[in-house]
């Protein structure tokens, strides 16, 4: 396991294994008598993007902590800022009425209290289930569906179960169904235990590992990718570098894969692009009306932390090639210090053509290989895997893609049985239909902080002495003036797409240099408006929302969406209608996957994608990948003659 350096930098660099323990030690000390504090969150308090812009190597590092603490002696929940330069306690306050995210140990917690329930053992006991030891338990947020007899202010979860006949068997195969626990995380105790109609275990196995799936593929002959001068990026710390391209590269508890200062090298000037971007929130709602499954959603960064569940990547598995990894530290419940190793993966990858010609008066040809820098992560949520991949290209252009994959969730049916809200995927199994609803904080710096948004829709001219042939169509613009005139959707038919433009600094032409973005086809939350989950992730309602910077305004659904109502957050702050012209702006671009399955998802499900794009427009004078080197060795028409 590799260590991580101690070293401090820069004021992004995430804290260090010793600042962890610090911080927690300058808590408890200034909280003498709260003896049983637990650490949902413990992480570096970002310093002003003023401070960041302004800071040279060399000069002194402010250090400050943030952290989100848990009670347990009476559920209360408070936030602290400590300064490490100070060895104070900065600031604390209360936060009356949210629930932190929830904690590694509680999933422990729950399996050991369901398993000793006896109203538990006694459910499976109606289903002939009497060895609990092979029963998988699955914690759930609650949400904010109201439970009956049940008080809301508790810390509370759900738990589903599911029967494994071996330790390793794909439990999902097999839904215990109509059996849910109610369990409060502070009392350790289960309320009760929900017991509804008696449905049999599916019969199938859903198992997919290697030795279960029976003969495997012979004719793949290998395929090898090879560097041997190294990669073509380089490392500092945090600091990633590749043709042109520079960012800083860490991992947050909440929002995961975190990238700072995005810039490119244009000639003799570093042009900002992204002051930061990463997942501000997403919501998985799931479209089945039934008892057992109404009340599953999760709101995966902000109840679970993104971060907090990432993976340690492999070789040859989850990255190929010249691979270069990043460790992260995070903070454990009890504000010590983990070391979590290979959670960011760092590669190139050739991507086919660049750009190409074929001059057909001359014969000649002009091709040049598209070489990508990949920088990704991948987190384990339940029973899905959510990959995050960030891609920079060679023409200035980058590319964002979230990779979902895992075990689709799943319901016991009646034998026989249809299913109105899911597919049938193996006998007497369904997987039930939900969506994937993600929300990305992009704080934009277009060559500077004053930047506007300006919506582009392609349409046609109307008829007339502009378009005698009814032929012409144009790009329409429309300024973005205030927050709620910025509550966009897309619009597939118009090629909508939104331009960060920095109306201070021109291009050659006498255009605003910007960056656009291009953002796929995909459906926003299809629970009603005044259901409680759409209420609880109001950001799913538009794919845009634009906000003038505020650095405590990071999460779309609010910093503490766990059993929230769903007051915070995106609707709340632009209710002030502020302006956004010509200022500092974040935008924050809503899109997801409406996943009907398909019994090809079944027992593992393929990657679906889902992504968007951010182009240069008038970014640059020309193409910027004119310089890149033809293929060496050169091309040949028609290629090498097969062996």
């Amino acid at each position: 396991m590799a260590e991580l350096a101690e070293a401090v930098t820069h004021p992004l660099d995430p804290l260090t294994a010793s600042e962890i323990e610090r911080a927690a030690a300058i808590i408890r000390r200034q909280r003498p008598g709260m003896d049983r504090l637990r650490f949902p969150l413990l992480m570096l308090a970002e310093p002003a993007k003023q401070e960041v812009y302004a800071f040279r190597a060399g000069d002194p590092i402010p250090r400050r902590a943030r952290a989100t603490l848990l009670d347990r002696a009476d559920g209360a929940a408070y936030e602290a800022v400590v300064s490490l330069e100070e060895d104070r306690l900065e600031s604390w306050r209360a936060l009356p009425g949210a629930q932190p995210p929830i904690l590694m140990e509680e999933f422990a917690a729950v399996d050991a209290l369901v398993k000793s329930d006896e109203r538990w053992l006694a459910a499976l006991a109606r289903r002939g289930i009497t060895d609990a030891d092979l029963v998988q338990v699955d914690l759930w947020s609650v949400g904010d569906y109201p439970i009956q007899g049940v008080d809301s202010a508790r810390r509370l979860v759900r738990a589903a179960s599911y029967l494994r006949n071996r330790p390793s068997d794909n439990g999902y195969a097999k839904p215990i169904e109509n059996v849910v626990a109610i369990v409060d995380l502070n009392e350790n105790r289960v309320l009760q235990i929900l017991d509804g109609d008696v449905v049999p275990l599916p019969p199938e196995s859903g198992n997919y590992d290697a030795a279960s799936v029976g003969e495997l593929r012979t004719d793949l002959m290998p395929l090898d990718i090879l560097q041997p001068e190294g990669p073509s990026f380089s490392i500092e710390g945090c600091l990633l570098s590749w043709q042109r391209w520079s960012m800083r590269v860490t991992m947050h508890p909440t929002d995961g894969l975190v990238l700072h200062q995005v810039a490119y090298d244009d000639g003799e000037r570093r042009r900002p692009i992204l002051y930061r971007a990463a997942l501000s929130e997403m919501v998985v709602p799931y479209g089945d009306g039934t008892d057992a499954f109404h009340w599953r959603n999760a709101f995966d960064a902000g109840e679970y932390g993104m971060g907090r569940n990432m993976g340690s990547l492999s070789l040859g598995c989850d990255c190929l090639g010249e691979v270069r990894y990043l460790d992260a530290v995070v903070a454990g419940d009890d504000g010590e210090p983990m070391l979590c190793p290979n959670v960011v993966c760092i590669h190139e990858e050739d991507y086919s053509i660049l750009w190409k010609h074929y001059d057909l008066s001359t014969g000649s040809s002009e091709v040049r290989r598209s070489r990508r820098l990949v920088v990704s992560s991948i987190a384990t949520l339940g029973n899905y895997e959510y990959g995050f991949y960030w891609y920079f290209y060679q023409d200035g252009h980058i590319e964002f893609e979230i990779k979902l994959t895992g075990v689709v969730q799943t319901r016991a049916l009646p034998p026989g049985g249809s299913d109105d809200y899911g597919t049938i995927v193996s006998t007497d199994l369904s997987a039930v239909n939900h969506q994937h609803i993600f929300n990305m904080r992009l704080d934009f710096d277009v060559d500077g902080t004053g930047n506007s948004v300006v919506e582009v829709d392609t349409v046609p001219l109307p008829p007339g002495e502009a378009n005698p042939h009814r032929n012409a169509f144009a790009a329409q613009e429309t300024l973005l003036e205030t927050e709620q005139q910025a509550q966009r959707i897309i619009d597939p038919l118009k090629s909508r797409c939104w331009k960060i433009v920095n109306p201070t600094k021109l291009n050659r032409f006498g255009e605003p240099v910007a960056f656009k973005l291009l953002p796929e086809a995909s459906s926003l939350m299809l629970a009603a408006a005044d259901s409680r989950v759409a209420a609880r992730a109001r950001f799913a309602q538009n794919h845009l929302w634009v906000t003038p910077y505020d650095p405590n305004e990071m999460h779309a659904a609010g910093d503490y969406p766990n059993q929230s109502t769903g007051e915070d957050g995106l609707p709340r702050w632009t209710a002030q209608d502020r302006g956004i012209s010509d200022t500092d702006v974040v935008l924050w671009h809503t899109f997801g996957v409406s996943h009907i399955p398909r019994p090809e998802d079944w027992p593992i499900m393929p990657v679906e994608r889902i992504g968007f794009q951010l182009l240069p427009v008038g970014f640059f004078d020309r193409n910027p990948s004119l310089d890149v080197a033809p293929p060496q060795p050169a091309c040949h028409p028609g290629g090498e003659p097969n062996e």
